[in-house]
């Protein structure tokens, strides 16, 4: 297993040039399924999730290539139902090809996803959610098989709770469906909306009113050719990693919108903001400052995936910092990590309080998780001497090109076997 290896006290600066966002690729790749022709996705990151979700694809009988940052998807010809567990396995958000495949086929077997071990991640929204469209859905054994004769059947339906992949495998049930699906309660973050815009390139009818999502189902969709949308979450990373060593960086592209809730949080601590167009620069102060309270939430609210290099950032910030995390159970598993650089974070529950120390000092950390990686990332930066960082498959699955994108602004990172 490969490390990776950061030697900080640099101030980084220049430009990064973020990556179609992993968070919207991914269901992409599971929407191709429903498609009855080619389809086409440009700027697709290099990551491990996508080569997940490609082998996933192919194995389903789907013809794909992968040509630097374009995905080209043809599943005419799908034939399988079902996907193995060692795919499955690989990442969370595989569960997303559940809806399509058993819309597709009217039979998806798969076994439960693996990812990040974020604590209890139930996919009974999806299974309840997909009941009511229609399908029978059986469980056991570590394996789900949903059937759908002859195809999922519109409804209204309210999620109790805003899930991001409930939202996603029920707007693909009902893409295709007989009738029209009203739903509410549904998530809004951005690559939701990214998803409509692929699925009603491919000929689906969805609408996005205020208060609900409302799709007319149509007997089959075609190929299409999609632009992704820029990562918030990758960019938010690269705005910490810059902040915390007192840099100034150009961070493009990006949707500012899409930010919203995280630019306040830069400027809070000290950092001065521009934004123009798809373009953001910012300008950090040698020593950032303290945040008074951080929550996570859904969108709009601030996102959960970005609180762990924003953490790592206040560990050496001018006084007391607060986080609360309100989606995931076991966010803080890389807090421990921290500690053995330095840090002075304390947690209780889903409630974690950092008090900002003078300088961390190097040492030889494990990446417990994608986001958590990212933090000690982060951390690594603001280290004296060279950090080694374990377990780094995690960090794969979610930074495209890391070391060559932090190198270019300034920092020494390399990876040794």
């Amino acid at each position: 297993m490969s490390e990776l290896r950061i030697t900080g006290g640099n101030r980084l600066g220049g430009a990064v040039t973020v990556h179609g966002a992993k968070n919207s690729v991914l269901p992409l790749l599971a929407a191709c399924v429903l498609c009855q022709g080619e389809c086409v996705l440009h700027r697709c990151p290099a990551l491990s999730d996508v080569a997940s979700s490609v082998a996933i694809l192919r194995h389903l009988g789907a013809t794909v290539t992968v040509e630097g940052d374009v995905i080209t998807v043809n599943a005419a010809h799908v034939t399988q139902s079902d996907i193995p567990e060692d795919l499955m396995r690989k990442m969370r958000s595989s569960i997303v090809f559940l809806a399509p495949l058993a819309a597709r086929t009217g039979c998806a077997d798969v076994s439960l996803p693996g990812g990040c071990e974020l604590g209890p991640r139930p996919i009974d929204l999806h299974i309840a959610g997909l009941r009511r469209l229609g399908a029978d859905i059986a469980d056991g054994h570590g394996r789900l098989r949903c059937t759908v004769s002859p195809r999922f059947t519109g409804t209204d339906y309210t999620l109790p709770f805003p899930s991001v992949g409930a939202t996603e495998n029920l707007l693909l049930a009902a893409a295709t469906a007989d009738g029209t699906t009203v739903l509410t309660g549904a998530a809004r973050e951005p690559e939701i909306f990214d998803l409509i815009a692929f699925l009603n390139a491919a000929g689906a009818r969805i609408t996005a009113k205020p208060d609900a999502l409302v799709i007319e189902g149509v007997p089959a969709l075609h190929g299409c050719e999609h632009t992704v949308i820029p990562d918030r979450i990758e960019a938010a990373t690269y705005l910490a990693a810059v902040a915390v060593t007192g840099g100034t960086a150009l961070i493009s592209p990006v949707v500012p919108e899409h930010l919203a809730a995280v630019l306040p949080l830069f400027r809070e601590c000290g950092c001065h903001l521009k934004a123009w167009g798809d373009s953001l620069l910012l300008t950090a102060p040698p020593r950032l400052n303290h945040l008074k309270f951080v929550r996570s939430l859904p969108y709009p609210g601030f996102p959960t995936d970005a609180a762990a290099p924003l953490l790592a950032a206040m560990t050496v910030a001018d006084g007391v910092s607060v986080f609360a995390e309100t989606i995931f159970e076991n966010r803080y598993r890389y807090v421990d990590e921290l500690a053995r650089l330095g840090a002075a974070v304390k947690t209780e529950g889903r409630v974690a309080v950092v008090e900002g120390v003078p300088r961390l000092q190097a040492a030889a950390v494990e990446c417990t998780d994608l986001r958590g990686g990212a933090a000690l990332v982060v951390a690594a930066l603001a280290a004296n001497g060279t950090t080694c960082l374990t377990q780094c498959h995690h960090l794969d699955r979610g930074y495209a090109g890391l070391c060559e994108m932090l190198n270019a602004l300034g920092a020494q990172a390399d990876y040794a076997s």
